[in-house]
This record gives C-alpha cells, sequence and structure tokens, in this order.
C-alpha cells in the first residue's frame, strides 16, 4: 500500500464507528418492520461489517439477494450522512453473503478450469461488485485473468485465457 493509500485508509475506531452507526440504523429498521434479529458487528481488512443473525425468514436478502443490497446502500447512505464519509460497509443478513461468497468461489474455479480446458475466454452472467470481486479473486487464485466488462446493472465477469 502505498502512503498515499495509507492516508486514505480508514483507521480502525473510524470503521468501527461506521459499524456503530450502521448497527442503530439496522436495529432502527427492524424494529420498524417488527422483525426479530440480532446485530453483530466486525471490521474486515478495510470495511466495516454488519451482520444481521437470528432471523426466520430471508425477506430481508430477497430474491438473488436484491433486498439485502438496497438495505446495504440505505446504511451506506446513513452513515455517510453522519460521518461525512463515502463508506464501505458490508452488510449481511442470515449468512447470505458468506453462502453466496462460497457459490461464487467455486463458480470461479470452476469457469477458471473450463478456460484453461478450452483455452477459450469465457463470459458469465451479470453480477453485483460483491459478486464480481469473488469471482476476480477465485480466478486469480486459479492462475487465470479475468475482467469486467459491460455497464452496471449489466456488468459481468470475462475470464480469459493465459
Amino acid at each position: 500500500m502505498t502512503e498515499a493509500e495509507q492516508d486514505k485508509a480508514p483507521d480502525l475506531s473510524s470503521l468501527e464507528q461506521e459499524g456503530e452507526i450502521a448497527a442503530d440504523y439496522v436495529e432502527g429498521l427492524l424494529d420498524i418492520a417488527d422483525i426479530d434479529g440480532d446485530i453483530d458487528m466486525d471490521v474486515e481488512g478495510d470495511r466495516a461489517m454488519v451482520s444481521v443473525v437470528g432471523l426466520k425468514g430471508n425477506e430481508l436478502v430477497g430474491p438473488a439477494g436484491e433486498v439485502l443490497e438496497a438495505l446495504q446502500e440505505l446504511t451506506r447512505l446513513a452513515v455517510h450522512r453522519q460521518t461525512g464519509e463515502r463508506s464501505r460497509l458490508m452488510l449481511d443478513v442470515a449468512g447470505y453473503r458468506e453462502r453466496r461468497r462460497a457459490e461464487l468461489t467455486k463458480l470461479g474455479t470452476e469457469i477458471a478450469n473450463q478456460v484453461k480446458d478450452s483455452n477459450e475466454p469465457k463470459s458469465l452472467h451479470p453480477m453485483t461488485p460483491f459478486e464480481r470481486k469473488i469471482v476476480h479473486d477465485a480466478v486469480a487464485a486459479a492462475g487465470l485473468r479475468s475482467e469486467s466488462e459491460g455497464e452496471e446493472p449489466q456488468r459481468y465477469v470475462v475470464v480469459l485465457p493465459v
């Protein structure tokens, strides 16, 4: 990390503050919706992580994580409103993101192996930035390159042969 990147990187106390603000915001939303759930906070790398655990359904995840993505954006806006800083906060509900991470890591590895065998590039379906990052990491771990192409929300990963 360069000195300029270190100056921009949030420190632990500011990430913890982001997590606190986000947790309060999400807890307020749960109260309004009369949904029972507990909030866990953590800091992973350079981002605050807030998880809602103990839910009895996945209405806060929605199809393909769409509701979760919207809740995450609202939570990031709430943090921004209080801190004045852009947040990279990650919100998880009922372990959805961890399960999705495992699925996408497996997919990225499988696609990388297919590309190695065929020596032909392969495009995947559109994904969120979170999902694309996981696939890019899995492809890199398999020794290949990948790129994102297209415009949001139809941006997708292309796995390239060596």
